[in-house]
Parts: C-alpha cells; sequence; structure tokens
C-alpha cells in the first residue's frame, strides 16, 4: 500500500519541493490549505480524513514574515501559525489512526540575537520581541494536548536557501553592484515599535552579524532521517557552519562573478525595507543556530558548508 504523506502550507517554495520529491519517491501526497488543497483549513472532518492513516503530517503554513510588521500583518503573521497548528492536533487527536510523527515548522529566530556564542537546543537563550513570542505560540499550540501515538518535532529552522528563497535578492543586489555587506547602526525608534516588540536594536558592526541557514534539500533530508530516529521536541535545522554577513555577501559576489561589492548602510535598509515593505530585522538579526540535536544523532548534511550551497543553488538557476 502507498504510504501516505500531508502537507499544510504546501503553497510556499519548501512545500512544493517536500511535495514533488515524497511523490518521485512514489508516496501519495494530501495538502491542507486555504484553496486548492485536498482539505480546507476550517474543515476539520477533511482534515481529520487526510491525517488519518498517513505516515507522516508536515506543517508549513504561516504567512510570510517577509512584510512589513503593521497591526494587521502582525495579527496574521500569529493566527496563521497558532490556529493552523491547532486545527491540526485536534485532528489528529480525532484519527481513528494517528500518524506516528508530525513535524510542524518553527524558525531558529527564537533564539536570542547572538554574537557571543552559537544558540543549540540544550544551552540556546530564547530572545524577545515579536518574532519570538510567535514562535513561542507556535511551539506552545505544536506541544499542546495529549497526543500519545504521534511523536511530535518542532523544526526550528534557519533561512532556508533555495530556489526561491530569500537568496534571490541578496544575489540581486550583488549583480547590481551592491553585493556588500549590510551595516548596522543607529536609527530613530516610535512607543509604538518598542511597544509591539518590532524596532531592531543596534548591536553587530561591521557586518558581524551570524547568517544560520540551510540548504532546501537538507530540509527533505533532515524530515528522512527524523521519520528514522526518535528525535522529538524541539530541533535545531541549521548548517553545522553559520557564517557572518559580511562572508556570505563575499561568497554571493565571488558566485555571480562581481568584482566590486558597496556596503549598505542602516538608513538605507530601512529605506529600502519600507519601499518593499519588509523589515530590517530580516538581515541585520545575528541568528548563530548550531544543530546540535542532529549531529549528536548521526544526520549527515550534504550542504554542511555555505560557498558550495551557494553555488548549488544560483548555478541551478542560471541553468533553468
Amino acid at each position: 500500500m502507498t504510504e501516505r504523506i500531508v502537507i499544510a502550507g504546501a503553497s510556499g517554495f519548501i512545500g512544493r519541493y517536500l511535495a514533488n520529491a515524497f511523490r518521485a519517491e512514489g508516496s501519495g501526497v494530501l495538502t491542507v490549505g486555504r484553496r486548492g488543497a485536498d482539505a480546507n483549513w476550517g474543515d476539520l472532518a477533511a482534515i481529520t480524513r487526510a491525517v488519518d492513516g498517513s505516515a507522516l503530517v508536515i506543517n508549513l503554513a504561516g504567512k510570510s514574515v517577509n512584510c512589513r510588521y503593521t497591526p494587521r500583518n502582525r495579527a496574521e503573521i500569529l493566527r496563521s501559525r497558532v490556529e493552523t497548528t491547532g486545527e491540526l492536533g485536534r485532528a489528529i487527536a480525532a484519527a481513528a489512526t494517528p500518524p506516528p510523527l508530525w513535524i510542524n515548522s518553527s524558525t531558529a529566530t527564537i533564539y536570542r540575537h547572538a554574537e557571543d556564542r552559537p544558540m543549540t537546543e540544550s544551552t540556546g537563550e530564547l530572545g524577545s520581541g515579536f518574532s519570538v513570542d510567535i514562535a513561542r505560540a507556535w511551539e506552545a499550540a505544536l506541544f499542546d494536548g495529549d497526543l500519545p501515538g504521534t511523536r511530535r518535532v518542532a523544526l526550528r529552522m534557519a533561512i532556508v536557501l533555495g530556489d526561491g528563497s530569500a537568496l534571490r535578492p541578496l544575489v540581486r543586489l550583488a549583480r547590481f553592484g551592491l553585493g556588500g555587506p549590510q551595516l548596522d547602526g543607529r536609527w530613530v525608534s516610535t512607543a509604538a515599535r518598542r511597544s509591539a516588540g518590532t524596532f531592531h536594536e543596534f548591536r553587530a558592526r561591521h557586518g558581524s552579524q551570524k547568517f544560520s541557514w540551510i540548504h532546501l534539500a537538507d530540509v527533505l533530508g533532515i524530515i528522512r532521517f527524523l521519520r528514522t530516529g526518535t528525535l522529538d521536541g524541539a530541533v535545531n535545522a541549521a548548517a553545522p557552519f553559520p557564517v557572518d554577513n559580511r562572508t556570505l555577501m563575499a561568497d554571493i559576489r565571488r558566485i555571480v562573478g562581481a568584482p566590486v561589492g558597496l556596503p549598505t548602510s542602516r538608513w538605507m535598509l530601512e529605506l529600502g525595507s519600507a519601499a518593499i515593505r519588509t523589515e530590517t530585522e530580516l538581515v541585520l538579526k545575528s541568528r548563530w543556530v548550531v544543530p546540535e540535536r542532529l549531529l549528536a544523532a548521526g544526520y549527515d548534511f550534504a550542504f554542511a558548508h555555505l560557498e558550495p550551497a551557494l553555488r548549488d543553488i544560483i548555478k541551478g538557476e542560471a541553468r533553468v
């Protein structure tokens, strides 16, 4: 009998990649989403039928954080994660044959801004502010309630690199000669942004903020690996060798053949982010996350170092 895998939030580049990979292996894939899916959010009976007897449930649902953190967007970022996770939990609880493994997306942004040491599952310190509050609530929704037949994993993913990822705008900047480091600096704040936890405090200097990342192929590899073991709880999905922002941009310039890369100062980032409706936190927060539990369990990364990962993705996109 063909095994069934359920992917919620399969419309993004990670979900599409996973669905195609599992189908290519011969698995049946059912999707849960807002429209055009096999089961729609809000239809608990349909979601329960989908997960009942499935071999694996993967939840990637959630509004992209690549937006301005307006009150409306903040509310939707939270709702789209917590409500969908809770609905999956209720469906699994109602299933006659619950899935043995439920992998729910989380984020490495749950850890504090770190320039002093890496954040692991055992020694990492959770941060504060809007993004961290979202991550905490997301994981709380995953682990809420008793599901004795289902092992649950919160996959704390670093920035995922692949076709369609956050890498594209950085490559474009490099090709236009703006591929230098993104430099933090002082910037005016407002009481509203501080109250909402969305203001980025100036800390890292000279492009020293850490960049934790993971290749899309390793997201799939980690999911396969988790199916064979017993890991549960929080798992950092990040390559074992993060770099700083200055190294990231230098690697990109080298790969695209850009001889010059002008740096981007905080004021330029703030104005540019406002223009394209995003937030500077996405490039200025220092994310120094390492996959302690995966390494201890024996996972072998396909892409452990950044430059080969970038070459694989950038050269691959150039061939399309």
